[in-house]
């Protein structure tokens, strides 16, 4: 994907998430985002949108984008930081306030404030964090966002 060569260490393997439940997988990556492991969230998040249908993908996609853009900013990527929070901004307004156990507001304000530091020129001390309003249901098809997100640009 977008891990740098210098990042690869073929003696490391990934952990095993074969077994692990949805909402198992979705707690381990908010915490992967809360602790700025943030290429990690990514992996973690991406076994979980994987299978999933609207209106659930987009929403792990727009917290997928966050990581990733806070990755790139770790690695001095501030191009790519902002492209990928800009993303994130766009898919997640459709599942504001609330959603799938996360409080989405909080989260958009935080990653507007960090891109308006980035597209300042400046650099982001103190990384957001993903706040918990409730248990991620994980596929729960029934529960619909208030408005139904509309078609981003691009998926990824």
């Amino acid at each position: 994907m977008f891990r740098a060569a210098a990042d690869f260490n073929p003696s490391v393997q990934p952990k095993s998430h074969a077994t692990r439940d949805s909402p198992t997988l979705f707690d381990e990556g908010i915490e992967l985002f809360n602790g700025c492991e943030f290429y990690d969230c990514h992996e973690v998040l991406e076994e979980v949108w994987t299978p999933t249908r609207q209106p659930e993908r987009w929403f792990l996609q727009a917290l997928i984008h966050f990581a990733v853009g806070f990755y790139h900013h770790q690695k001095g990527n501030p191009k790519g930081a902002t492209r990928q929070l800009h993303k994130g901004l766009r898919k997640i307004q459709g599942y504001l306030p609330e959603w799938g156990g996360v409080n989405t507001a909080a989260i958009e304000q935080h990653a507007r404030r960090c891109l308006n530091i980035l597209e300042q020129g400046g650099r982001i001390d103190d990384f957001p964090k993903i706040e918990r309003c409730g248990p991620y249901s994980g596929h729960d098809y029934l529960i619909e966002p208030a408005a139904t997100p509309a078609s981003p640009d691009r998926i990824l």
